[in-house]
């Protein structure tokens, strides 16, 4: 069969509807206050046709620039050849929702600020860089009778008729 190269054309799990979760969307998702500056992730509700996305849109995380009474315009960066193009879409709200990916940031830069009052307090210097997760600490093993080593040799292969 001929492939076609239209709008939604290879969208059908991506804009599918998890199980159990078809139809409208509910009501908390109305209900967000969107504010210019605000970083969104883009993914687009195949129950609302209106302000939906282009598929290449889907999954990509931009900045509020723009808000209506039923949209946002979000600002996003799309990779053209060698460069980077900022795009300005117009999105209905059902099809953005908040980003999660400052969050642990600044949930970071809150313990940091933290952990140099303590160490103000205490005249010390505090360390708030994160650090790559270290080898495991070595250790002895003592054997003992419970513990003692089994020696293991393979079975002799044999061949019978």
């Amino acid at each position: 069969m001929p492939h076609s190269y239209g709008k939604k054309a290879r969208t059908r799990d991506m804009f599918a509807k998890p199980f159990r979760r078809q139809g409208e969307p509910s009501l908390s998702k109305y209900l967000i206050t969107y504010k210019v500056g605000d970083i969104v992730d883009i993914k687009a509700d195949g129950s609302i046709h209106k302000g939906m996305p282009f598929k290449h849109y889907h999954g990509r995380t931009g900045v509020v620039y723009n808000v209506t009474k039923t949209s946002v315009g979000v600002e996003l960066q799309k990779p053209v050849k060698h460069r980077l193009i900022t795009k300005r879409i117009n999105l209905r709200i059902e099809h953005v929702s908040p980003s999660n990916s400052r969050k642990e940031f600044l949930n970071r830069v809150k313990e940091n600020e933290l952990k140099k009052k303590a160490a103000r307090a205490e005249g010390k210097k505090a360390l708030t860089k994160r650090q790559p997760k270290q080898p495991k600490a070595g250790y002895v093993i003592e054997i003992n009778e419970e513990n003692e080593p089994v020696t293991m040799r393979p079975i002799p292969f044999e061949y019978r008729l």
